[in-house]
């Protein structure tokens, strides 16, 4: 019996989401999908085009036809941009400081919103982002709700860059949060019956730990399956 389960994982960034969602999924034999991903491809064609930022129509045109293709293997996910692969460009600063920007244009989030839709088709996946339990998939099976605490998310973001500056990345992790909590369409919130889970003081093993047996245990009574159940 194939997977059916849908696995809805928000939160801010660097509270573990991304690293959380790709072992969960990786244990529970499910796909992955990261839809901070898509909305850094669709920036960078953006900026790529040489899109005047401050204006939300031009910024809608030029997001329009990029073909934004997201791989769901949770050991080697992928992300191109009309069959080129921008794994390492989505993550520049250039991509990180218009990431918000773009992403409060309606049409931009309407175009991904079916993309997503359309990526998690009948189940068998974790999603991770910022309006998944609430808008992508508000009818998921387990809704979660990652927080840490500013200084131990700038601390995690500074690591996965490689370099940086701590207080720096601290600064632009809550100008985000404020930017993407305080936007007209899909904000970003605490979705309603979400688990809340403060990462702050636990190891990522300890998270997954919690986070499969929330699956598990939700798949058991409903009765839908799981990549593990199905293959045991």
């Amino acid at each position: 019996m194939g997977s059916t389960v849908v696995v809805a994982m928000d939160g801010p960034s660097g509270s573990g989401k991304s690293s959380t969602s790709r072992e969960v999924a990786s244990r529970l034999g499910l796909r992955y999908l990261d839809t901070g991903a898509q909305f850094r491809a669709l920036t960078a064609a953006v900026l790529d085009a040489g899109t005047d930022l401050q204006d939300p129509g031009a910024i809608a045109a030029a997001a329009a036809t990029p073909r934004v293709e997201s791989g769901t293997d949770p050991s080697a996910p992928t992300i191109t941009v009309d069959g080129v692969d921008v794994a390492e460009r989505i993550r520049t600063q250039e991509v990180t400081d218009h990431v918000s920007a773009v992403a409060a244009v309606p049409q931009v989030r309407q175009r991904l919103l079916d993309l997503q839709r359309e990526i998690i088709g009948t189940g068998g996946i974790v999603v991770e982002g910022r309006d998944i339990g609430s808008v992508v998939a508000p009818d998921a099976d387990v809704k979660l709700y990652l927080t840490a605490d500013p200084a131990a998310r700038a601390q995690r973001r500074t690591a996965e860059n490689g370099a940086g500056d701590v207080d720096a990345t601290r600064a632009d992790l809550l100008r985000r949060d404020a930017v993407d909590s305080g936007r007209t369409t899909a904000p970003a919130v605490a979705p309603d019956g979400a688990v809340h889970l403060d990462t702050t003081s636990y190891t990522l093993d300890e998270v997954v730990e919690q986070v499969v047996a929330l699956v598990r245990r939700a798949t058991d009574q409903t009765g839908r399956t799981t990549g593990a159940g199905s293959a045991s």
